[in-house]
Formats: C-alpha cells, structure tokens, sequence
C-alpha cells in the first residue's frame, strides 16, 4: 500500500463537531435498536465479495488502539465510521450493517456507490446501537473515522474484531487515503486499494493540472446551519480536497484553529469567509439562507464573482463525503464550478 501522512492527533471539541451532531441527528442515531447478541442475524446471508486478487489471511492491521489482527476474510462486516461502507463497497464487500452519516437514506451510501445487492441494516451514528450490530453477528466491524474514543471502540470489540481510527488522525479527520488503506488491509483488498487510490490520485492530478490558476489562490471553505456559519480548518476533508488541488488555506481562518476540524463564524466575523474563493454549502437549511443573506453578499468575493455555493445536494454530500468514490465525483462536478469563480489568469 502506499505511505500516506498521517494528521496530527484532533480531539473533538464540542464546537468544532457541530456540523457532525447536525448530520448524525437525521441518520438514523436514534433508531430502534433491534435485536439481542443471541439473536440470528438480521440481514440475510454474508457479506457479499468480488474475489480478492491479494490479501492473504491472517493479516494485522495498525491502529490507534494497537495491532489489530483478522484470522481470516471477513464474512459479514458491519462498517460503521463515515464513509467506511462506501469504502468497502468500491472495494467489492457489501457490509451487512452501515452507518448513514450524510442522511443518505435508502442504502445509506451516496448516488456515486454501487454494489448492494442486499440492502444493510442501518445503524446509528454518534451512538451506534451496541445489540443491533451484535444482532447481525459480524466478524468484522470497521470504524476508521469516527469520534475515535477509547470508549467506543472497547464497546465495540466486546461484539467483533474492530479496525478503529489510525494512530495519529482524531475525531473525524482519518484522511481518505489513510481510510482506504485501512479498509483494503482489513478486508485482504490491498491491490484493489492501491488501484482506487492510483484513481482517484490521477483525477486529482488531472484537474489541478488542468486549472494552474487554483495554485496558489486562497480559499475558505464553509457552511451554514440553523445555528450559523463556521468555517473549516485544516484536517477536514473538504479542505484537504481543495489544497490537494493547489489552493491554499484561509490563514485568518487556519489561525483560529483549535482541537476539532471547523471554527464557529459569527455574523460579526463573516469576513473570514472572505479569500480569493469562498465556498460555502448549507447543512440541513435551505441555500437561499446564504445566497440571501445580506451579509453573506457583502462579502468582497460574492461581490466579484469569486465564490461557489453548493446548492446541489448530491454533489455538496460527496464535497463532504471524504471517501475515494465521493471525491472523485465531487472533483468531477464541482471543479468547473471553482474555474468558473478563479478564471484562467
């Protein structure tokens, strides 16, 4: 597998993990938890698998909370961290049991995932529902972007083997390389992940190197909801999208950054948002809540041109996705979105 950096270690602020509060309350958190550990398994069959070209068992994997080793391939994997059952579908293993951290609905994974032929019992997020995954009697629970406590994670090894968080991500900041590694290593798909990354690294590639106005411009990304703006910082997937791209990262914003991976904007401090492109998505309110502010469109770079809301529902959750597949759609379609606001110089 390829070597990818590791960020350095978040905690997870209450403040910074508002947008993720704000997703998780309409996924599912609070669903009825369905069944007990000794009851049969509530998704028929396995879960389903393509042959795997490598990945011999058993096979030890790194983690935050030590080596974790899988005897065998996993049957029936239960993927609960954001974005892990996307992962594992583009890798070719329908999980039994899946985390809708985007508010999906149906399969729980976006429009641009294919691969259930049987749909997966959805578990809950911030708290996952403990009797419904053992209830599905998994072999293997994958967990590589989730709040990454030590709490969590003993909850869930009690009920199968669990692949957490990498050593030195934190809450919610697991990069997608470091997630699809994790992933292909787990479910003996190591040359498939090599293969997706080779992918979606030369989608990447292509698209900044189709737009050599992006590097060096600077961007703040962020977003709106009921309770206001925030911007993000370093170590959220959105914003490593875009350096990976060539722009740079608000330093007004990045040196408010604290333990988590977004900043609380305050109607008084909307000049933040300001940079030599703004993007700006809403979650769980209406795009006119921005695109009607005043405040919002006194900003110089609304004024000039040089700002992108995503209005667009499926393409602002894959911008938010941080998964291979969500990232390559999100580069696809947003892309020409940003060159239209950074022209050519």
């Amino acid at each position: 597998m390829h070597t990818s950096p590791r960020h350095t270690s978040r905690a997870a602020a209450a403040a910074a993990l508002l947008s993720v509060a704000l997703l998780a309350a309409a996924c599912g958190s609070d669903a009825p938890q369905g069944g007990t550990p000794d009851a049969e398994p509530t998704s028929g069959g396995g879960s389903t698998a393509t042959s795997s070209s490598s990945g011999a068992f058993p096979v030890t994997v790194d983690t935050a909370f030590g080596e974790v080793e899988i005897p065998e391939e996993p049957q029936r994997v239960v993927a609960l961290g954001w974005s892990d059952a996307e992962t594992a579908l583009a890798l070719g293993v329908e999980p039994v049991g899946a985390s809708d951290w985007l508010g999906f609905g149906g399969d729980g994974v976006g429009p641009w995932s294919e691969g259930y032929t049987t749909s997966p019992e959805i578990i809950g997020t911030l708290e996952p529902e403990l009797e419904a995954i053992a209830a599905l009697q998994p072999d293997l629970i994958l967990d590589t972007r989730s709040d990454g406590t030590q709490e969590r994670y003993d909850a869930l090894s009690q009920i199968a083997t669990t692949v957490g968080i990498p050593e030195g991500a934190g809450a919610y900041t697991t990069t997608w390389e470091d997630q699809l590694e994790l992933v292909g290593e787990a479910l003996g798909r190591e040359d498939e992940a090599d293969a997706l990354e080779d992918e979606v690294e030369q989608t990447i590639e292509g698209a900044a190197e189709a737009n050599p106005q992006f590097d060096g411009t600077t961007v703040a990304v962020g977003a709106r909801t009921s309770e206001g703006y925030s911007a993000y910082t370093e170590g959220d997937t959105r914003v490593d999208l875009m350096e990976s791209l060539g722009f740079e990262q608000s330093e007004r914003v990045q040196e408010l950054a604290g333990d988590g991976f977004s900043v609380p904007v305050s109607s008084e401090q909307l000049e933040l948002l300001d940079a030599d492109l703004t993007v700006v998505f809403p979650i769980f309110v209406e795009a006119s809540t921005i695109t009607g502010d005043p405040l919002f469109q006194a900003l110089p770079s609304v004024q000039d041109g040089r700002s992108v809301v995503l209005e667009d529902q499926t393409l602002l959750n894959a911008f938010s996705s941080g998964s291979a597949p969500g990232i390559t759609y999100a580069v696809e379609n947003a892309v020409p979105l940003f060159a239209a606001a950074v022209p050519a110089r």
